[in-house]
Parts: C-alpha cells; structure tokens; sequence
C-alpha cells in the first residue's frame, strides 16, 4: 500500500517538474532573443493585449463555473444538514431505547457488576479490538469463563452505544443528548456494526438466549415509553410492532443498517470544505488571472521591464502545459475516490 502511494505521487511530482523546467527555459529562451533581437520586444508587446484577452476569457469561465458549482454545493450541504437533524433526533430516540434496557432488570443477576465493578472501563470497541493489544483488560475479559451465556457482550455493546465519544469509561446517570454527534463515535459504532447485537440476541440466536434476557422484567411503562420511542423512529416501519423479541430484533437491523450508515454519510457531507477538483481549479483561476491579466496589464500601463511580460507569458503557458498533463490524472483521482 505504501509503496502504491508513492508511485503515484511521483506520478504527481514529474508534471510539476517538467512544469517549472517548461517555465525557467522559456524565461531563459525568451529573455535571450529580446536581447539579441530588439524588433523581438516589439512583437511581444503587440501580443500582450491578446494574451490578456485570452487569459481573461478563461479566467472568467473558470470564475463562473466555480461560483455555479459553489452553490450547487451550498445546495446539497444544506439538504445534508436538514438530513443530518432528522437522523441525529432517530438516532436520541435509539438511545433513548437502549437506555431503558441498559437499565431494566432484564439481565442474570450479577451480570452488572461483573462489568461495571470487576472490569471496570472496559468498552465494546477495546473488546472487539482486542487483536491490536492495545488493552490488556479486553484480553482478559475474552479469556474469563463466567455464567452469563454471552450476555455480557451485549451489554457492553448497548454501553458503548450510550457513549458520546470512544474513549468514555463510564456512563453518566443522565445520557447525553448532544445536538451532534461526534465524528469518532458515529465511526466506531458504524466499524462495529452497534445495534447489530439486538438483532443477533433476540432474532438470529433468541432461542438459545432467551432464559438468560428476561424481557418481561423490564417495567411495563418503559416498554410503552420504547414502543413510543420506536414509532417516532419509523412509524411504517415499526406500525403494529409490539414489545417482544421481534421487535427488538427489527429494532436492531434497522438501526444498524438504516440510521448509523445514514447518520455517518450525512455527517460526512454536512462536514465537507471545497473539494479538491474545486480548489485545484480556483489555483488555476488565480494564475490566470494574476500571471495572465494582471501582469501583462501591468506592463502595458506601467511600461515595466519586458522581463515582466516574459514571466508572465513563461508562467501561463507552463500552467497550460501542467493541466494538459494532469487533468485526466486528476479527474480519474477525483471519480475514484
């Protein structure tokens, strides 16, 4: 992978290279026939003006499709941010959820304390991150032999969904409902498929789990207060659902599949500068403008040393010369990634 990455920035390097090269030898070329040849500097001048035309008209092409692009993505950001709170209230109301089941009484006796107290700090993402050795508590916990039947993992996958950030270690008594969630643990919990563990508890495997999840402990009211959490999720998606093991097990694919990926995409989008075609252009509009407007005009008007115009015209064509080498390069780039 490394090695592929260097390959192609050499590829991006040799353009700039014979670029500059372009540029200094034509500087030297130029310069040198203006002085053995004075008729040389007169025929330069009487191209400055065209030279400036030609600059200006593509600058202001360039000028105009950077501003038309630019509200296009004014317009597709602030759709993702509209997005962005819809998703984000779904995804309080998920939370919300896995709170009350994180809390009810539904889990084997002891099975609390066994991770709140004996592995303490421990998180989902450590567990299932164990291979990095980055924490030797995970290791351990992976190599202890208790009587919870696996029940364990799914509370510390419902913990890890009530985090605001990666690296929380405990769980605040009142669960933070944050206006945005942070890029890091909306990451983490789409790495590790959060939410998938509803579905695998309570649908794929319910059978060999169900003695060990009492559903009916959790409280009455709080399972009403799910169902109504549920159908301000998804109401056509959730319509005559009740709680119950199929429920929860929809609950969890839905979340997993439907509001995380959604929740990090519109994230992405909502959070996104200028893209790099963009500003690779607006580099080349402001050459333009500055190599090939500016300063020819600036040597008309100011009868500046013909070295000026020399620059000037060595410059735009070497940014001609780097465009024509990289544009396909780049475009590719840019539809690939």
């Amino acid at each position: 992978m490394k090695k592929k990455a260097l390959v192609q920035d050499v590829y991006a390097v040799i353009p700039l290279v014979f670029s500059g090269v372009l540029c200094i030898a034509l500087i030297f070329l130029l310069r040198q026939k203006a002085t053995t040849s004075p008729e040389f500097i007169g025929q330069l001048s009487g191209l400055a003006t065209i030279f400036i035309g030609i600059s200006g008209i593509t600058a202001a092409l360039l000028m105009v499709y950077l501003a038309s692009a630019t509200m296009r993505l004014k317009a597709v950001k602030n759709a993702a941010v509209d997005h962005l709170s819809s998703i984000t209230q779904k995804m309080h109301h998920f939370r919300n959820i896995i709170d009350l089941l994180y809390r009810s009484k539904m889990w084997l006796p002891g099975l609390k304390e066994y991770i709140d107290d004996e592995f303490e700090g421990l998180t989902f993402f450590e567990v299932k991150e164990f291979y990095k050795g980055k924490s030797k508590l995970a290791i351990e916990f992976l190599q202890e032999n208790n009587s919870f039947e696996d029940t364990e993992n799914l509370y510390l996958e419902m913990k890890s969904m009530l985090m605001t950030k990666p690296n929380d270690k405990r769980i605040p008594e009142n669960i933070v409902y944050p206006s945005s969630y942070s890029k890091d643990i909306v990451a983490k919990w789409l790495e590790h498929k959060c939410g998938s563990g509803l579905w695998y508890y309570f649908g794929y495997k319910y059978g060999i789990f169900k003695e060990a999840l009492d559903l009916e402990a959790v409280f009455e009211r709080h399972q009403e207060k799910i169902m109504l959490l549920a159908n301000s999720i998804d109401s056509q998606h959730f319509e005559d659902s009740s709680f119950n093991e199929v429920f929860l097990s929809r609950l969890g694919e839905y979340m997993n599949k439907e509001v995380i990926p959604k929740l990090f995409q519109f994230q992405d989008n909502a959070g996104k500068g200028l893209p790099s075609m963009m500003r690779y252009l607006y580099a080349i509009f402001l050459a333009m403008v500055v190599f090939g407007v500016l300063l020819p005009l600036f040597f008309l008007l100011f009868s500046l040393p013909v070295i000026t115009l020399i620059i000037s015209i060595s410059f735009v064509v070497s940014t001609i010369f780097f465009i024509a080498t990289t544009f396909y390069q780049f475009l590719n780039r840019e539809i690939s990634s």
